[in-house]
């Protein structure tokens, strides 16, 4: 059978034994979400319809391409375990399911998890026996629910605005990982230090062992240490002979591995510091100008899932041809796959929470993303290539209620607890309550006007800001993380922002003179451009949905790549 997105999800944490479960499974709608009353968990249950995994039944990928809206979804599979795999810890991963997900293994309540976005798992070691299973997964959704953060996902019938094709259910792999029940890693933090050549891990384990390190790099054994564990946390400081640093533009990666007891865990990371140094952002303590684009990671047929591992990686090379070093990951927690590619090739990365959805003005909006974002931080501490957080994205007033500031600031805060090592935007663009970083989002189209409206901030150190009766901007280091955003298409029914252009020297002319005045304002350490590609309706991308140039790449790559007042 040819299973679609074979690759292993977690390349950074990788072991031997585990099954993908990708492909064909038996799938039923269920809107009036009736299914667990009539028993649909049940082995014997049948259920209606076929659906190829992961693509989410919104998408052509996965044989459905049902557009409306969707509150309950049913899916069910079968899988064989030999005696030597039920010998084993065994455990279901989801990369990711949209919304509230229930787990039955042969028609028994394993667990549930909430949150659409980030990974997660149940041992099902108890649930299963020799020879055939049955594993079914109940999920529901709602994107009009005000505690539910639905991103770019359309809360009506159809894509508007920058509003898209929403996404139910699984929309990542669903794999079986085998691992000893006695002794196991449960999970690794990474510390590099770049100054001390050195790499601490923070590792939590299970069960009684030695937890052992060895790193190398190109084949070559670089480092290796051990700690005696009796279960818990250990950790270990494991000495570098080769220094390779992690760079913008050159991912050199080390080869880790940990091994506790039977238990062998194939890893890597890179060795990279950062820091902010009054407006400059130091990477490796070079003051580093970020050229980002705005990321969106939707795809015309799989919709938030790429449909091919391939594309995952193409979409950062796309990104590089035109002259950019790194994205923001726009309201969406993109796949560890993703990830992986930006830390090989030394993309940097915003990681973001697809927050829109929720009420701000209330309190209890925080129950609506603040699990998931903690699961998303320690899911995610290892790549190299994130290089901040941002937990909001325009986090407006609703309806005359005023956002909720507490909300905002105790999300940083939590955010800084758990990642002491990044530097956090509270809230992209607005409103900033608490925060390492103040930009703001500007879609001024005149390049004039926009080059003088920043120039105060080198000028008179007043940021340019269209909120300035609401939000304060106290001297912190800044840029502008939306920018441009300029319509290209001869889709009458699409958009961007401002008038489009009438010729292609017209939109590189406006398109130089607004990155012009960021490259050139020394007290800006990055801009971040709208965007990358088209999004259905929203056709302001640099590239179509279908991923075609609009302009030859050379001619953006030669605007942007030239040196930054900031840089060293």
């Amino acid at each position: 059978m040819d299973i679609p997105r074979k690759e292993h999800p977690k390349p950074q944490f990788e072991r031997a034994a585990w099954m993908n479960l990708n492909g064909t499974w038996d799938f039923e709608i269920d809107n009036g979400r009736s299914g667990q009353a009539r028993g649909m968990f049940a082995p014997e249950a049948k259920l209606a319809g076929k659906i190829t995994v992961p693509f989410c039944p919104q998408s052509r990928l996965s044989g459905l391409e049902h557009k409306d809206f969707l509150y309950g979804v049913w899916y069910q599979r079968k899988f064989t375990l030999s005696q030597r795999e039920i010998e084993s810890r065994t455990v279901l991963h989801v990369g990711a399911a949209d919304y509230c997900t229930t787990l039955y293994i042969n028609g028994q309540l394993v667990g549930e998890h909430k949150g659409g976005y980030v990974s997660f798992s149940f041992d099902i070691s108890k649930f299963v026996h020799i020879g055939e299973n049955v594993v079914t997964i109940y999920v529901t959704d709602d994107e009009r629910d005000r505690l539910i953060p639905r991103g770019k996902q359309s809360e009506l019938f159809k894509s508007h605005n920058c509003d898209y094709t929403r996404t139910t259910g699984i929309w990542q792999t669903v794999w079986l990982e085998f691992m000893p029940r006695a002794a196991y890693i449960e999970s690794a933090r990474y510390f590099p230090d770049v100054f001390s050549h050195s790499l601490t891990i923070q590792a939590k384990l299970k069960g009684c062992g030695v937890l052992r390190a060895t790193a190398s790099y190109e084949g070559r054994v670089v480092g290796t240490a051990e700690a005696i564990s009796r279960g818990g946390i250990a950790t270990l400081n494991l000495n570098l002979s080769e220094t390779h640093l992690w760079e913008v533009g050159c991912g050199r990666l080390y080869d880790l591995e940990l091994r506790y007891g039977d238990d062998r865990v194939g890893s890597y990371f890179g060795l990279r510091s950062i820091r902010l140094d009054g407006m400059k952002f130091r990477i490796n303590e070079k003051s580093v100008f970020q050229r980002l684009v705005l990321d969106q990671g939707f795809y015309p047929d799989g919709i938030y899932t790429a449909p091919t591992d391939a594309d995952l990686e193409r979409d950062i090379d796309l990104s590089l041809a035109m002259g950019f070093n790194g994205a923001r990951l726009h309201q969406k927690i993109f796949e560890e796959r993703f990830l992986y590619y930006c830390d090989k090739k030394g993309y940097i990365v915003w990681g973001e929470y697809p927050d829109w959805g929720l009420d701000h003005s209330y309190a209890d909006c925080i129950y609506g993303m603040l699990p998931e974002w903690i699961e998303e931080l320690e899911r995610d501490f290892n790549h190299p290539s994130i290089i901040g957080w941002c937990p909001h994205n325009e986090t407006w007033d609703q309806n005359g209620r005023k956002q909720f500031d507490e909300g905002v600031r105790l999300i940083y805060r939590v955010t800084k607890a758990v990642d002491p090592t990044r530097p956090c935007i509270d809230t992209s663009g607005n409103f900033h309550v608490e925060t390492d970083i103040f930009d703001v989002h500007d879609y001024e189209q005149d390049p004039a006007v926009f080059k003088a409206n920043y120039d105060r901030l080198m000028t008179e150190r007043v940021l340019h800001d269209r909120f300035d009766k609401i939000q304060h901007y106290a001297g912190e280091p800044t840029f502008v993380s939306e920018y441009g955003g300029i319509g290209w298409s001869d889709d009458k029914d699409s958009w961007g922002y401002g008038t489009n252009p009438k010729t292609p020297e017209e939109f590189i002319e406006r398109f130089r003179g607004l990155t012009d005045a960021l490259l050139d304002n020394n007290r800006m350490f990055a801009l971040c451009y709208t965007q990358l590609t088209d999004v259905e309706q929203e056709q302001n991308g640099l590239y179509t949905y279908a991923r075609e140039p609009k302009f030859d790449p050379k001619i953006i790559y030669d605007i942007l790549s030239r040196r930054a007042a900031i840089e060293d």
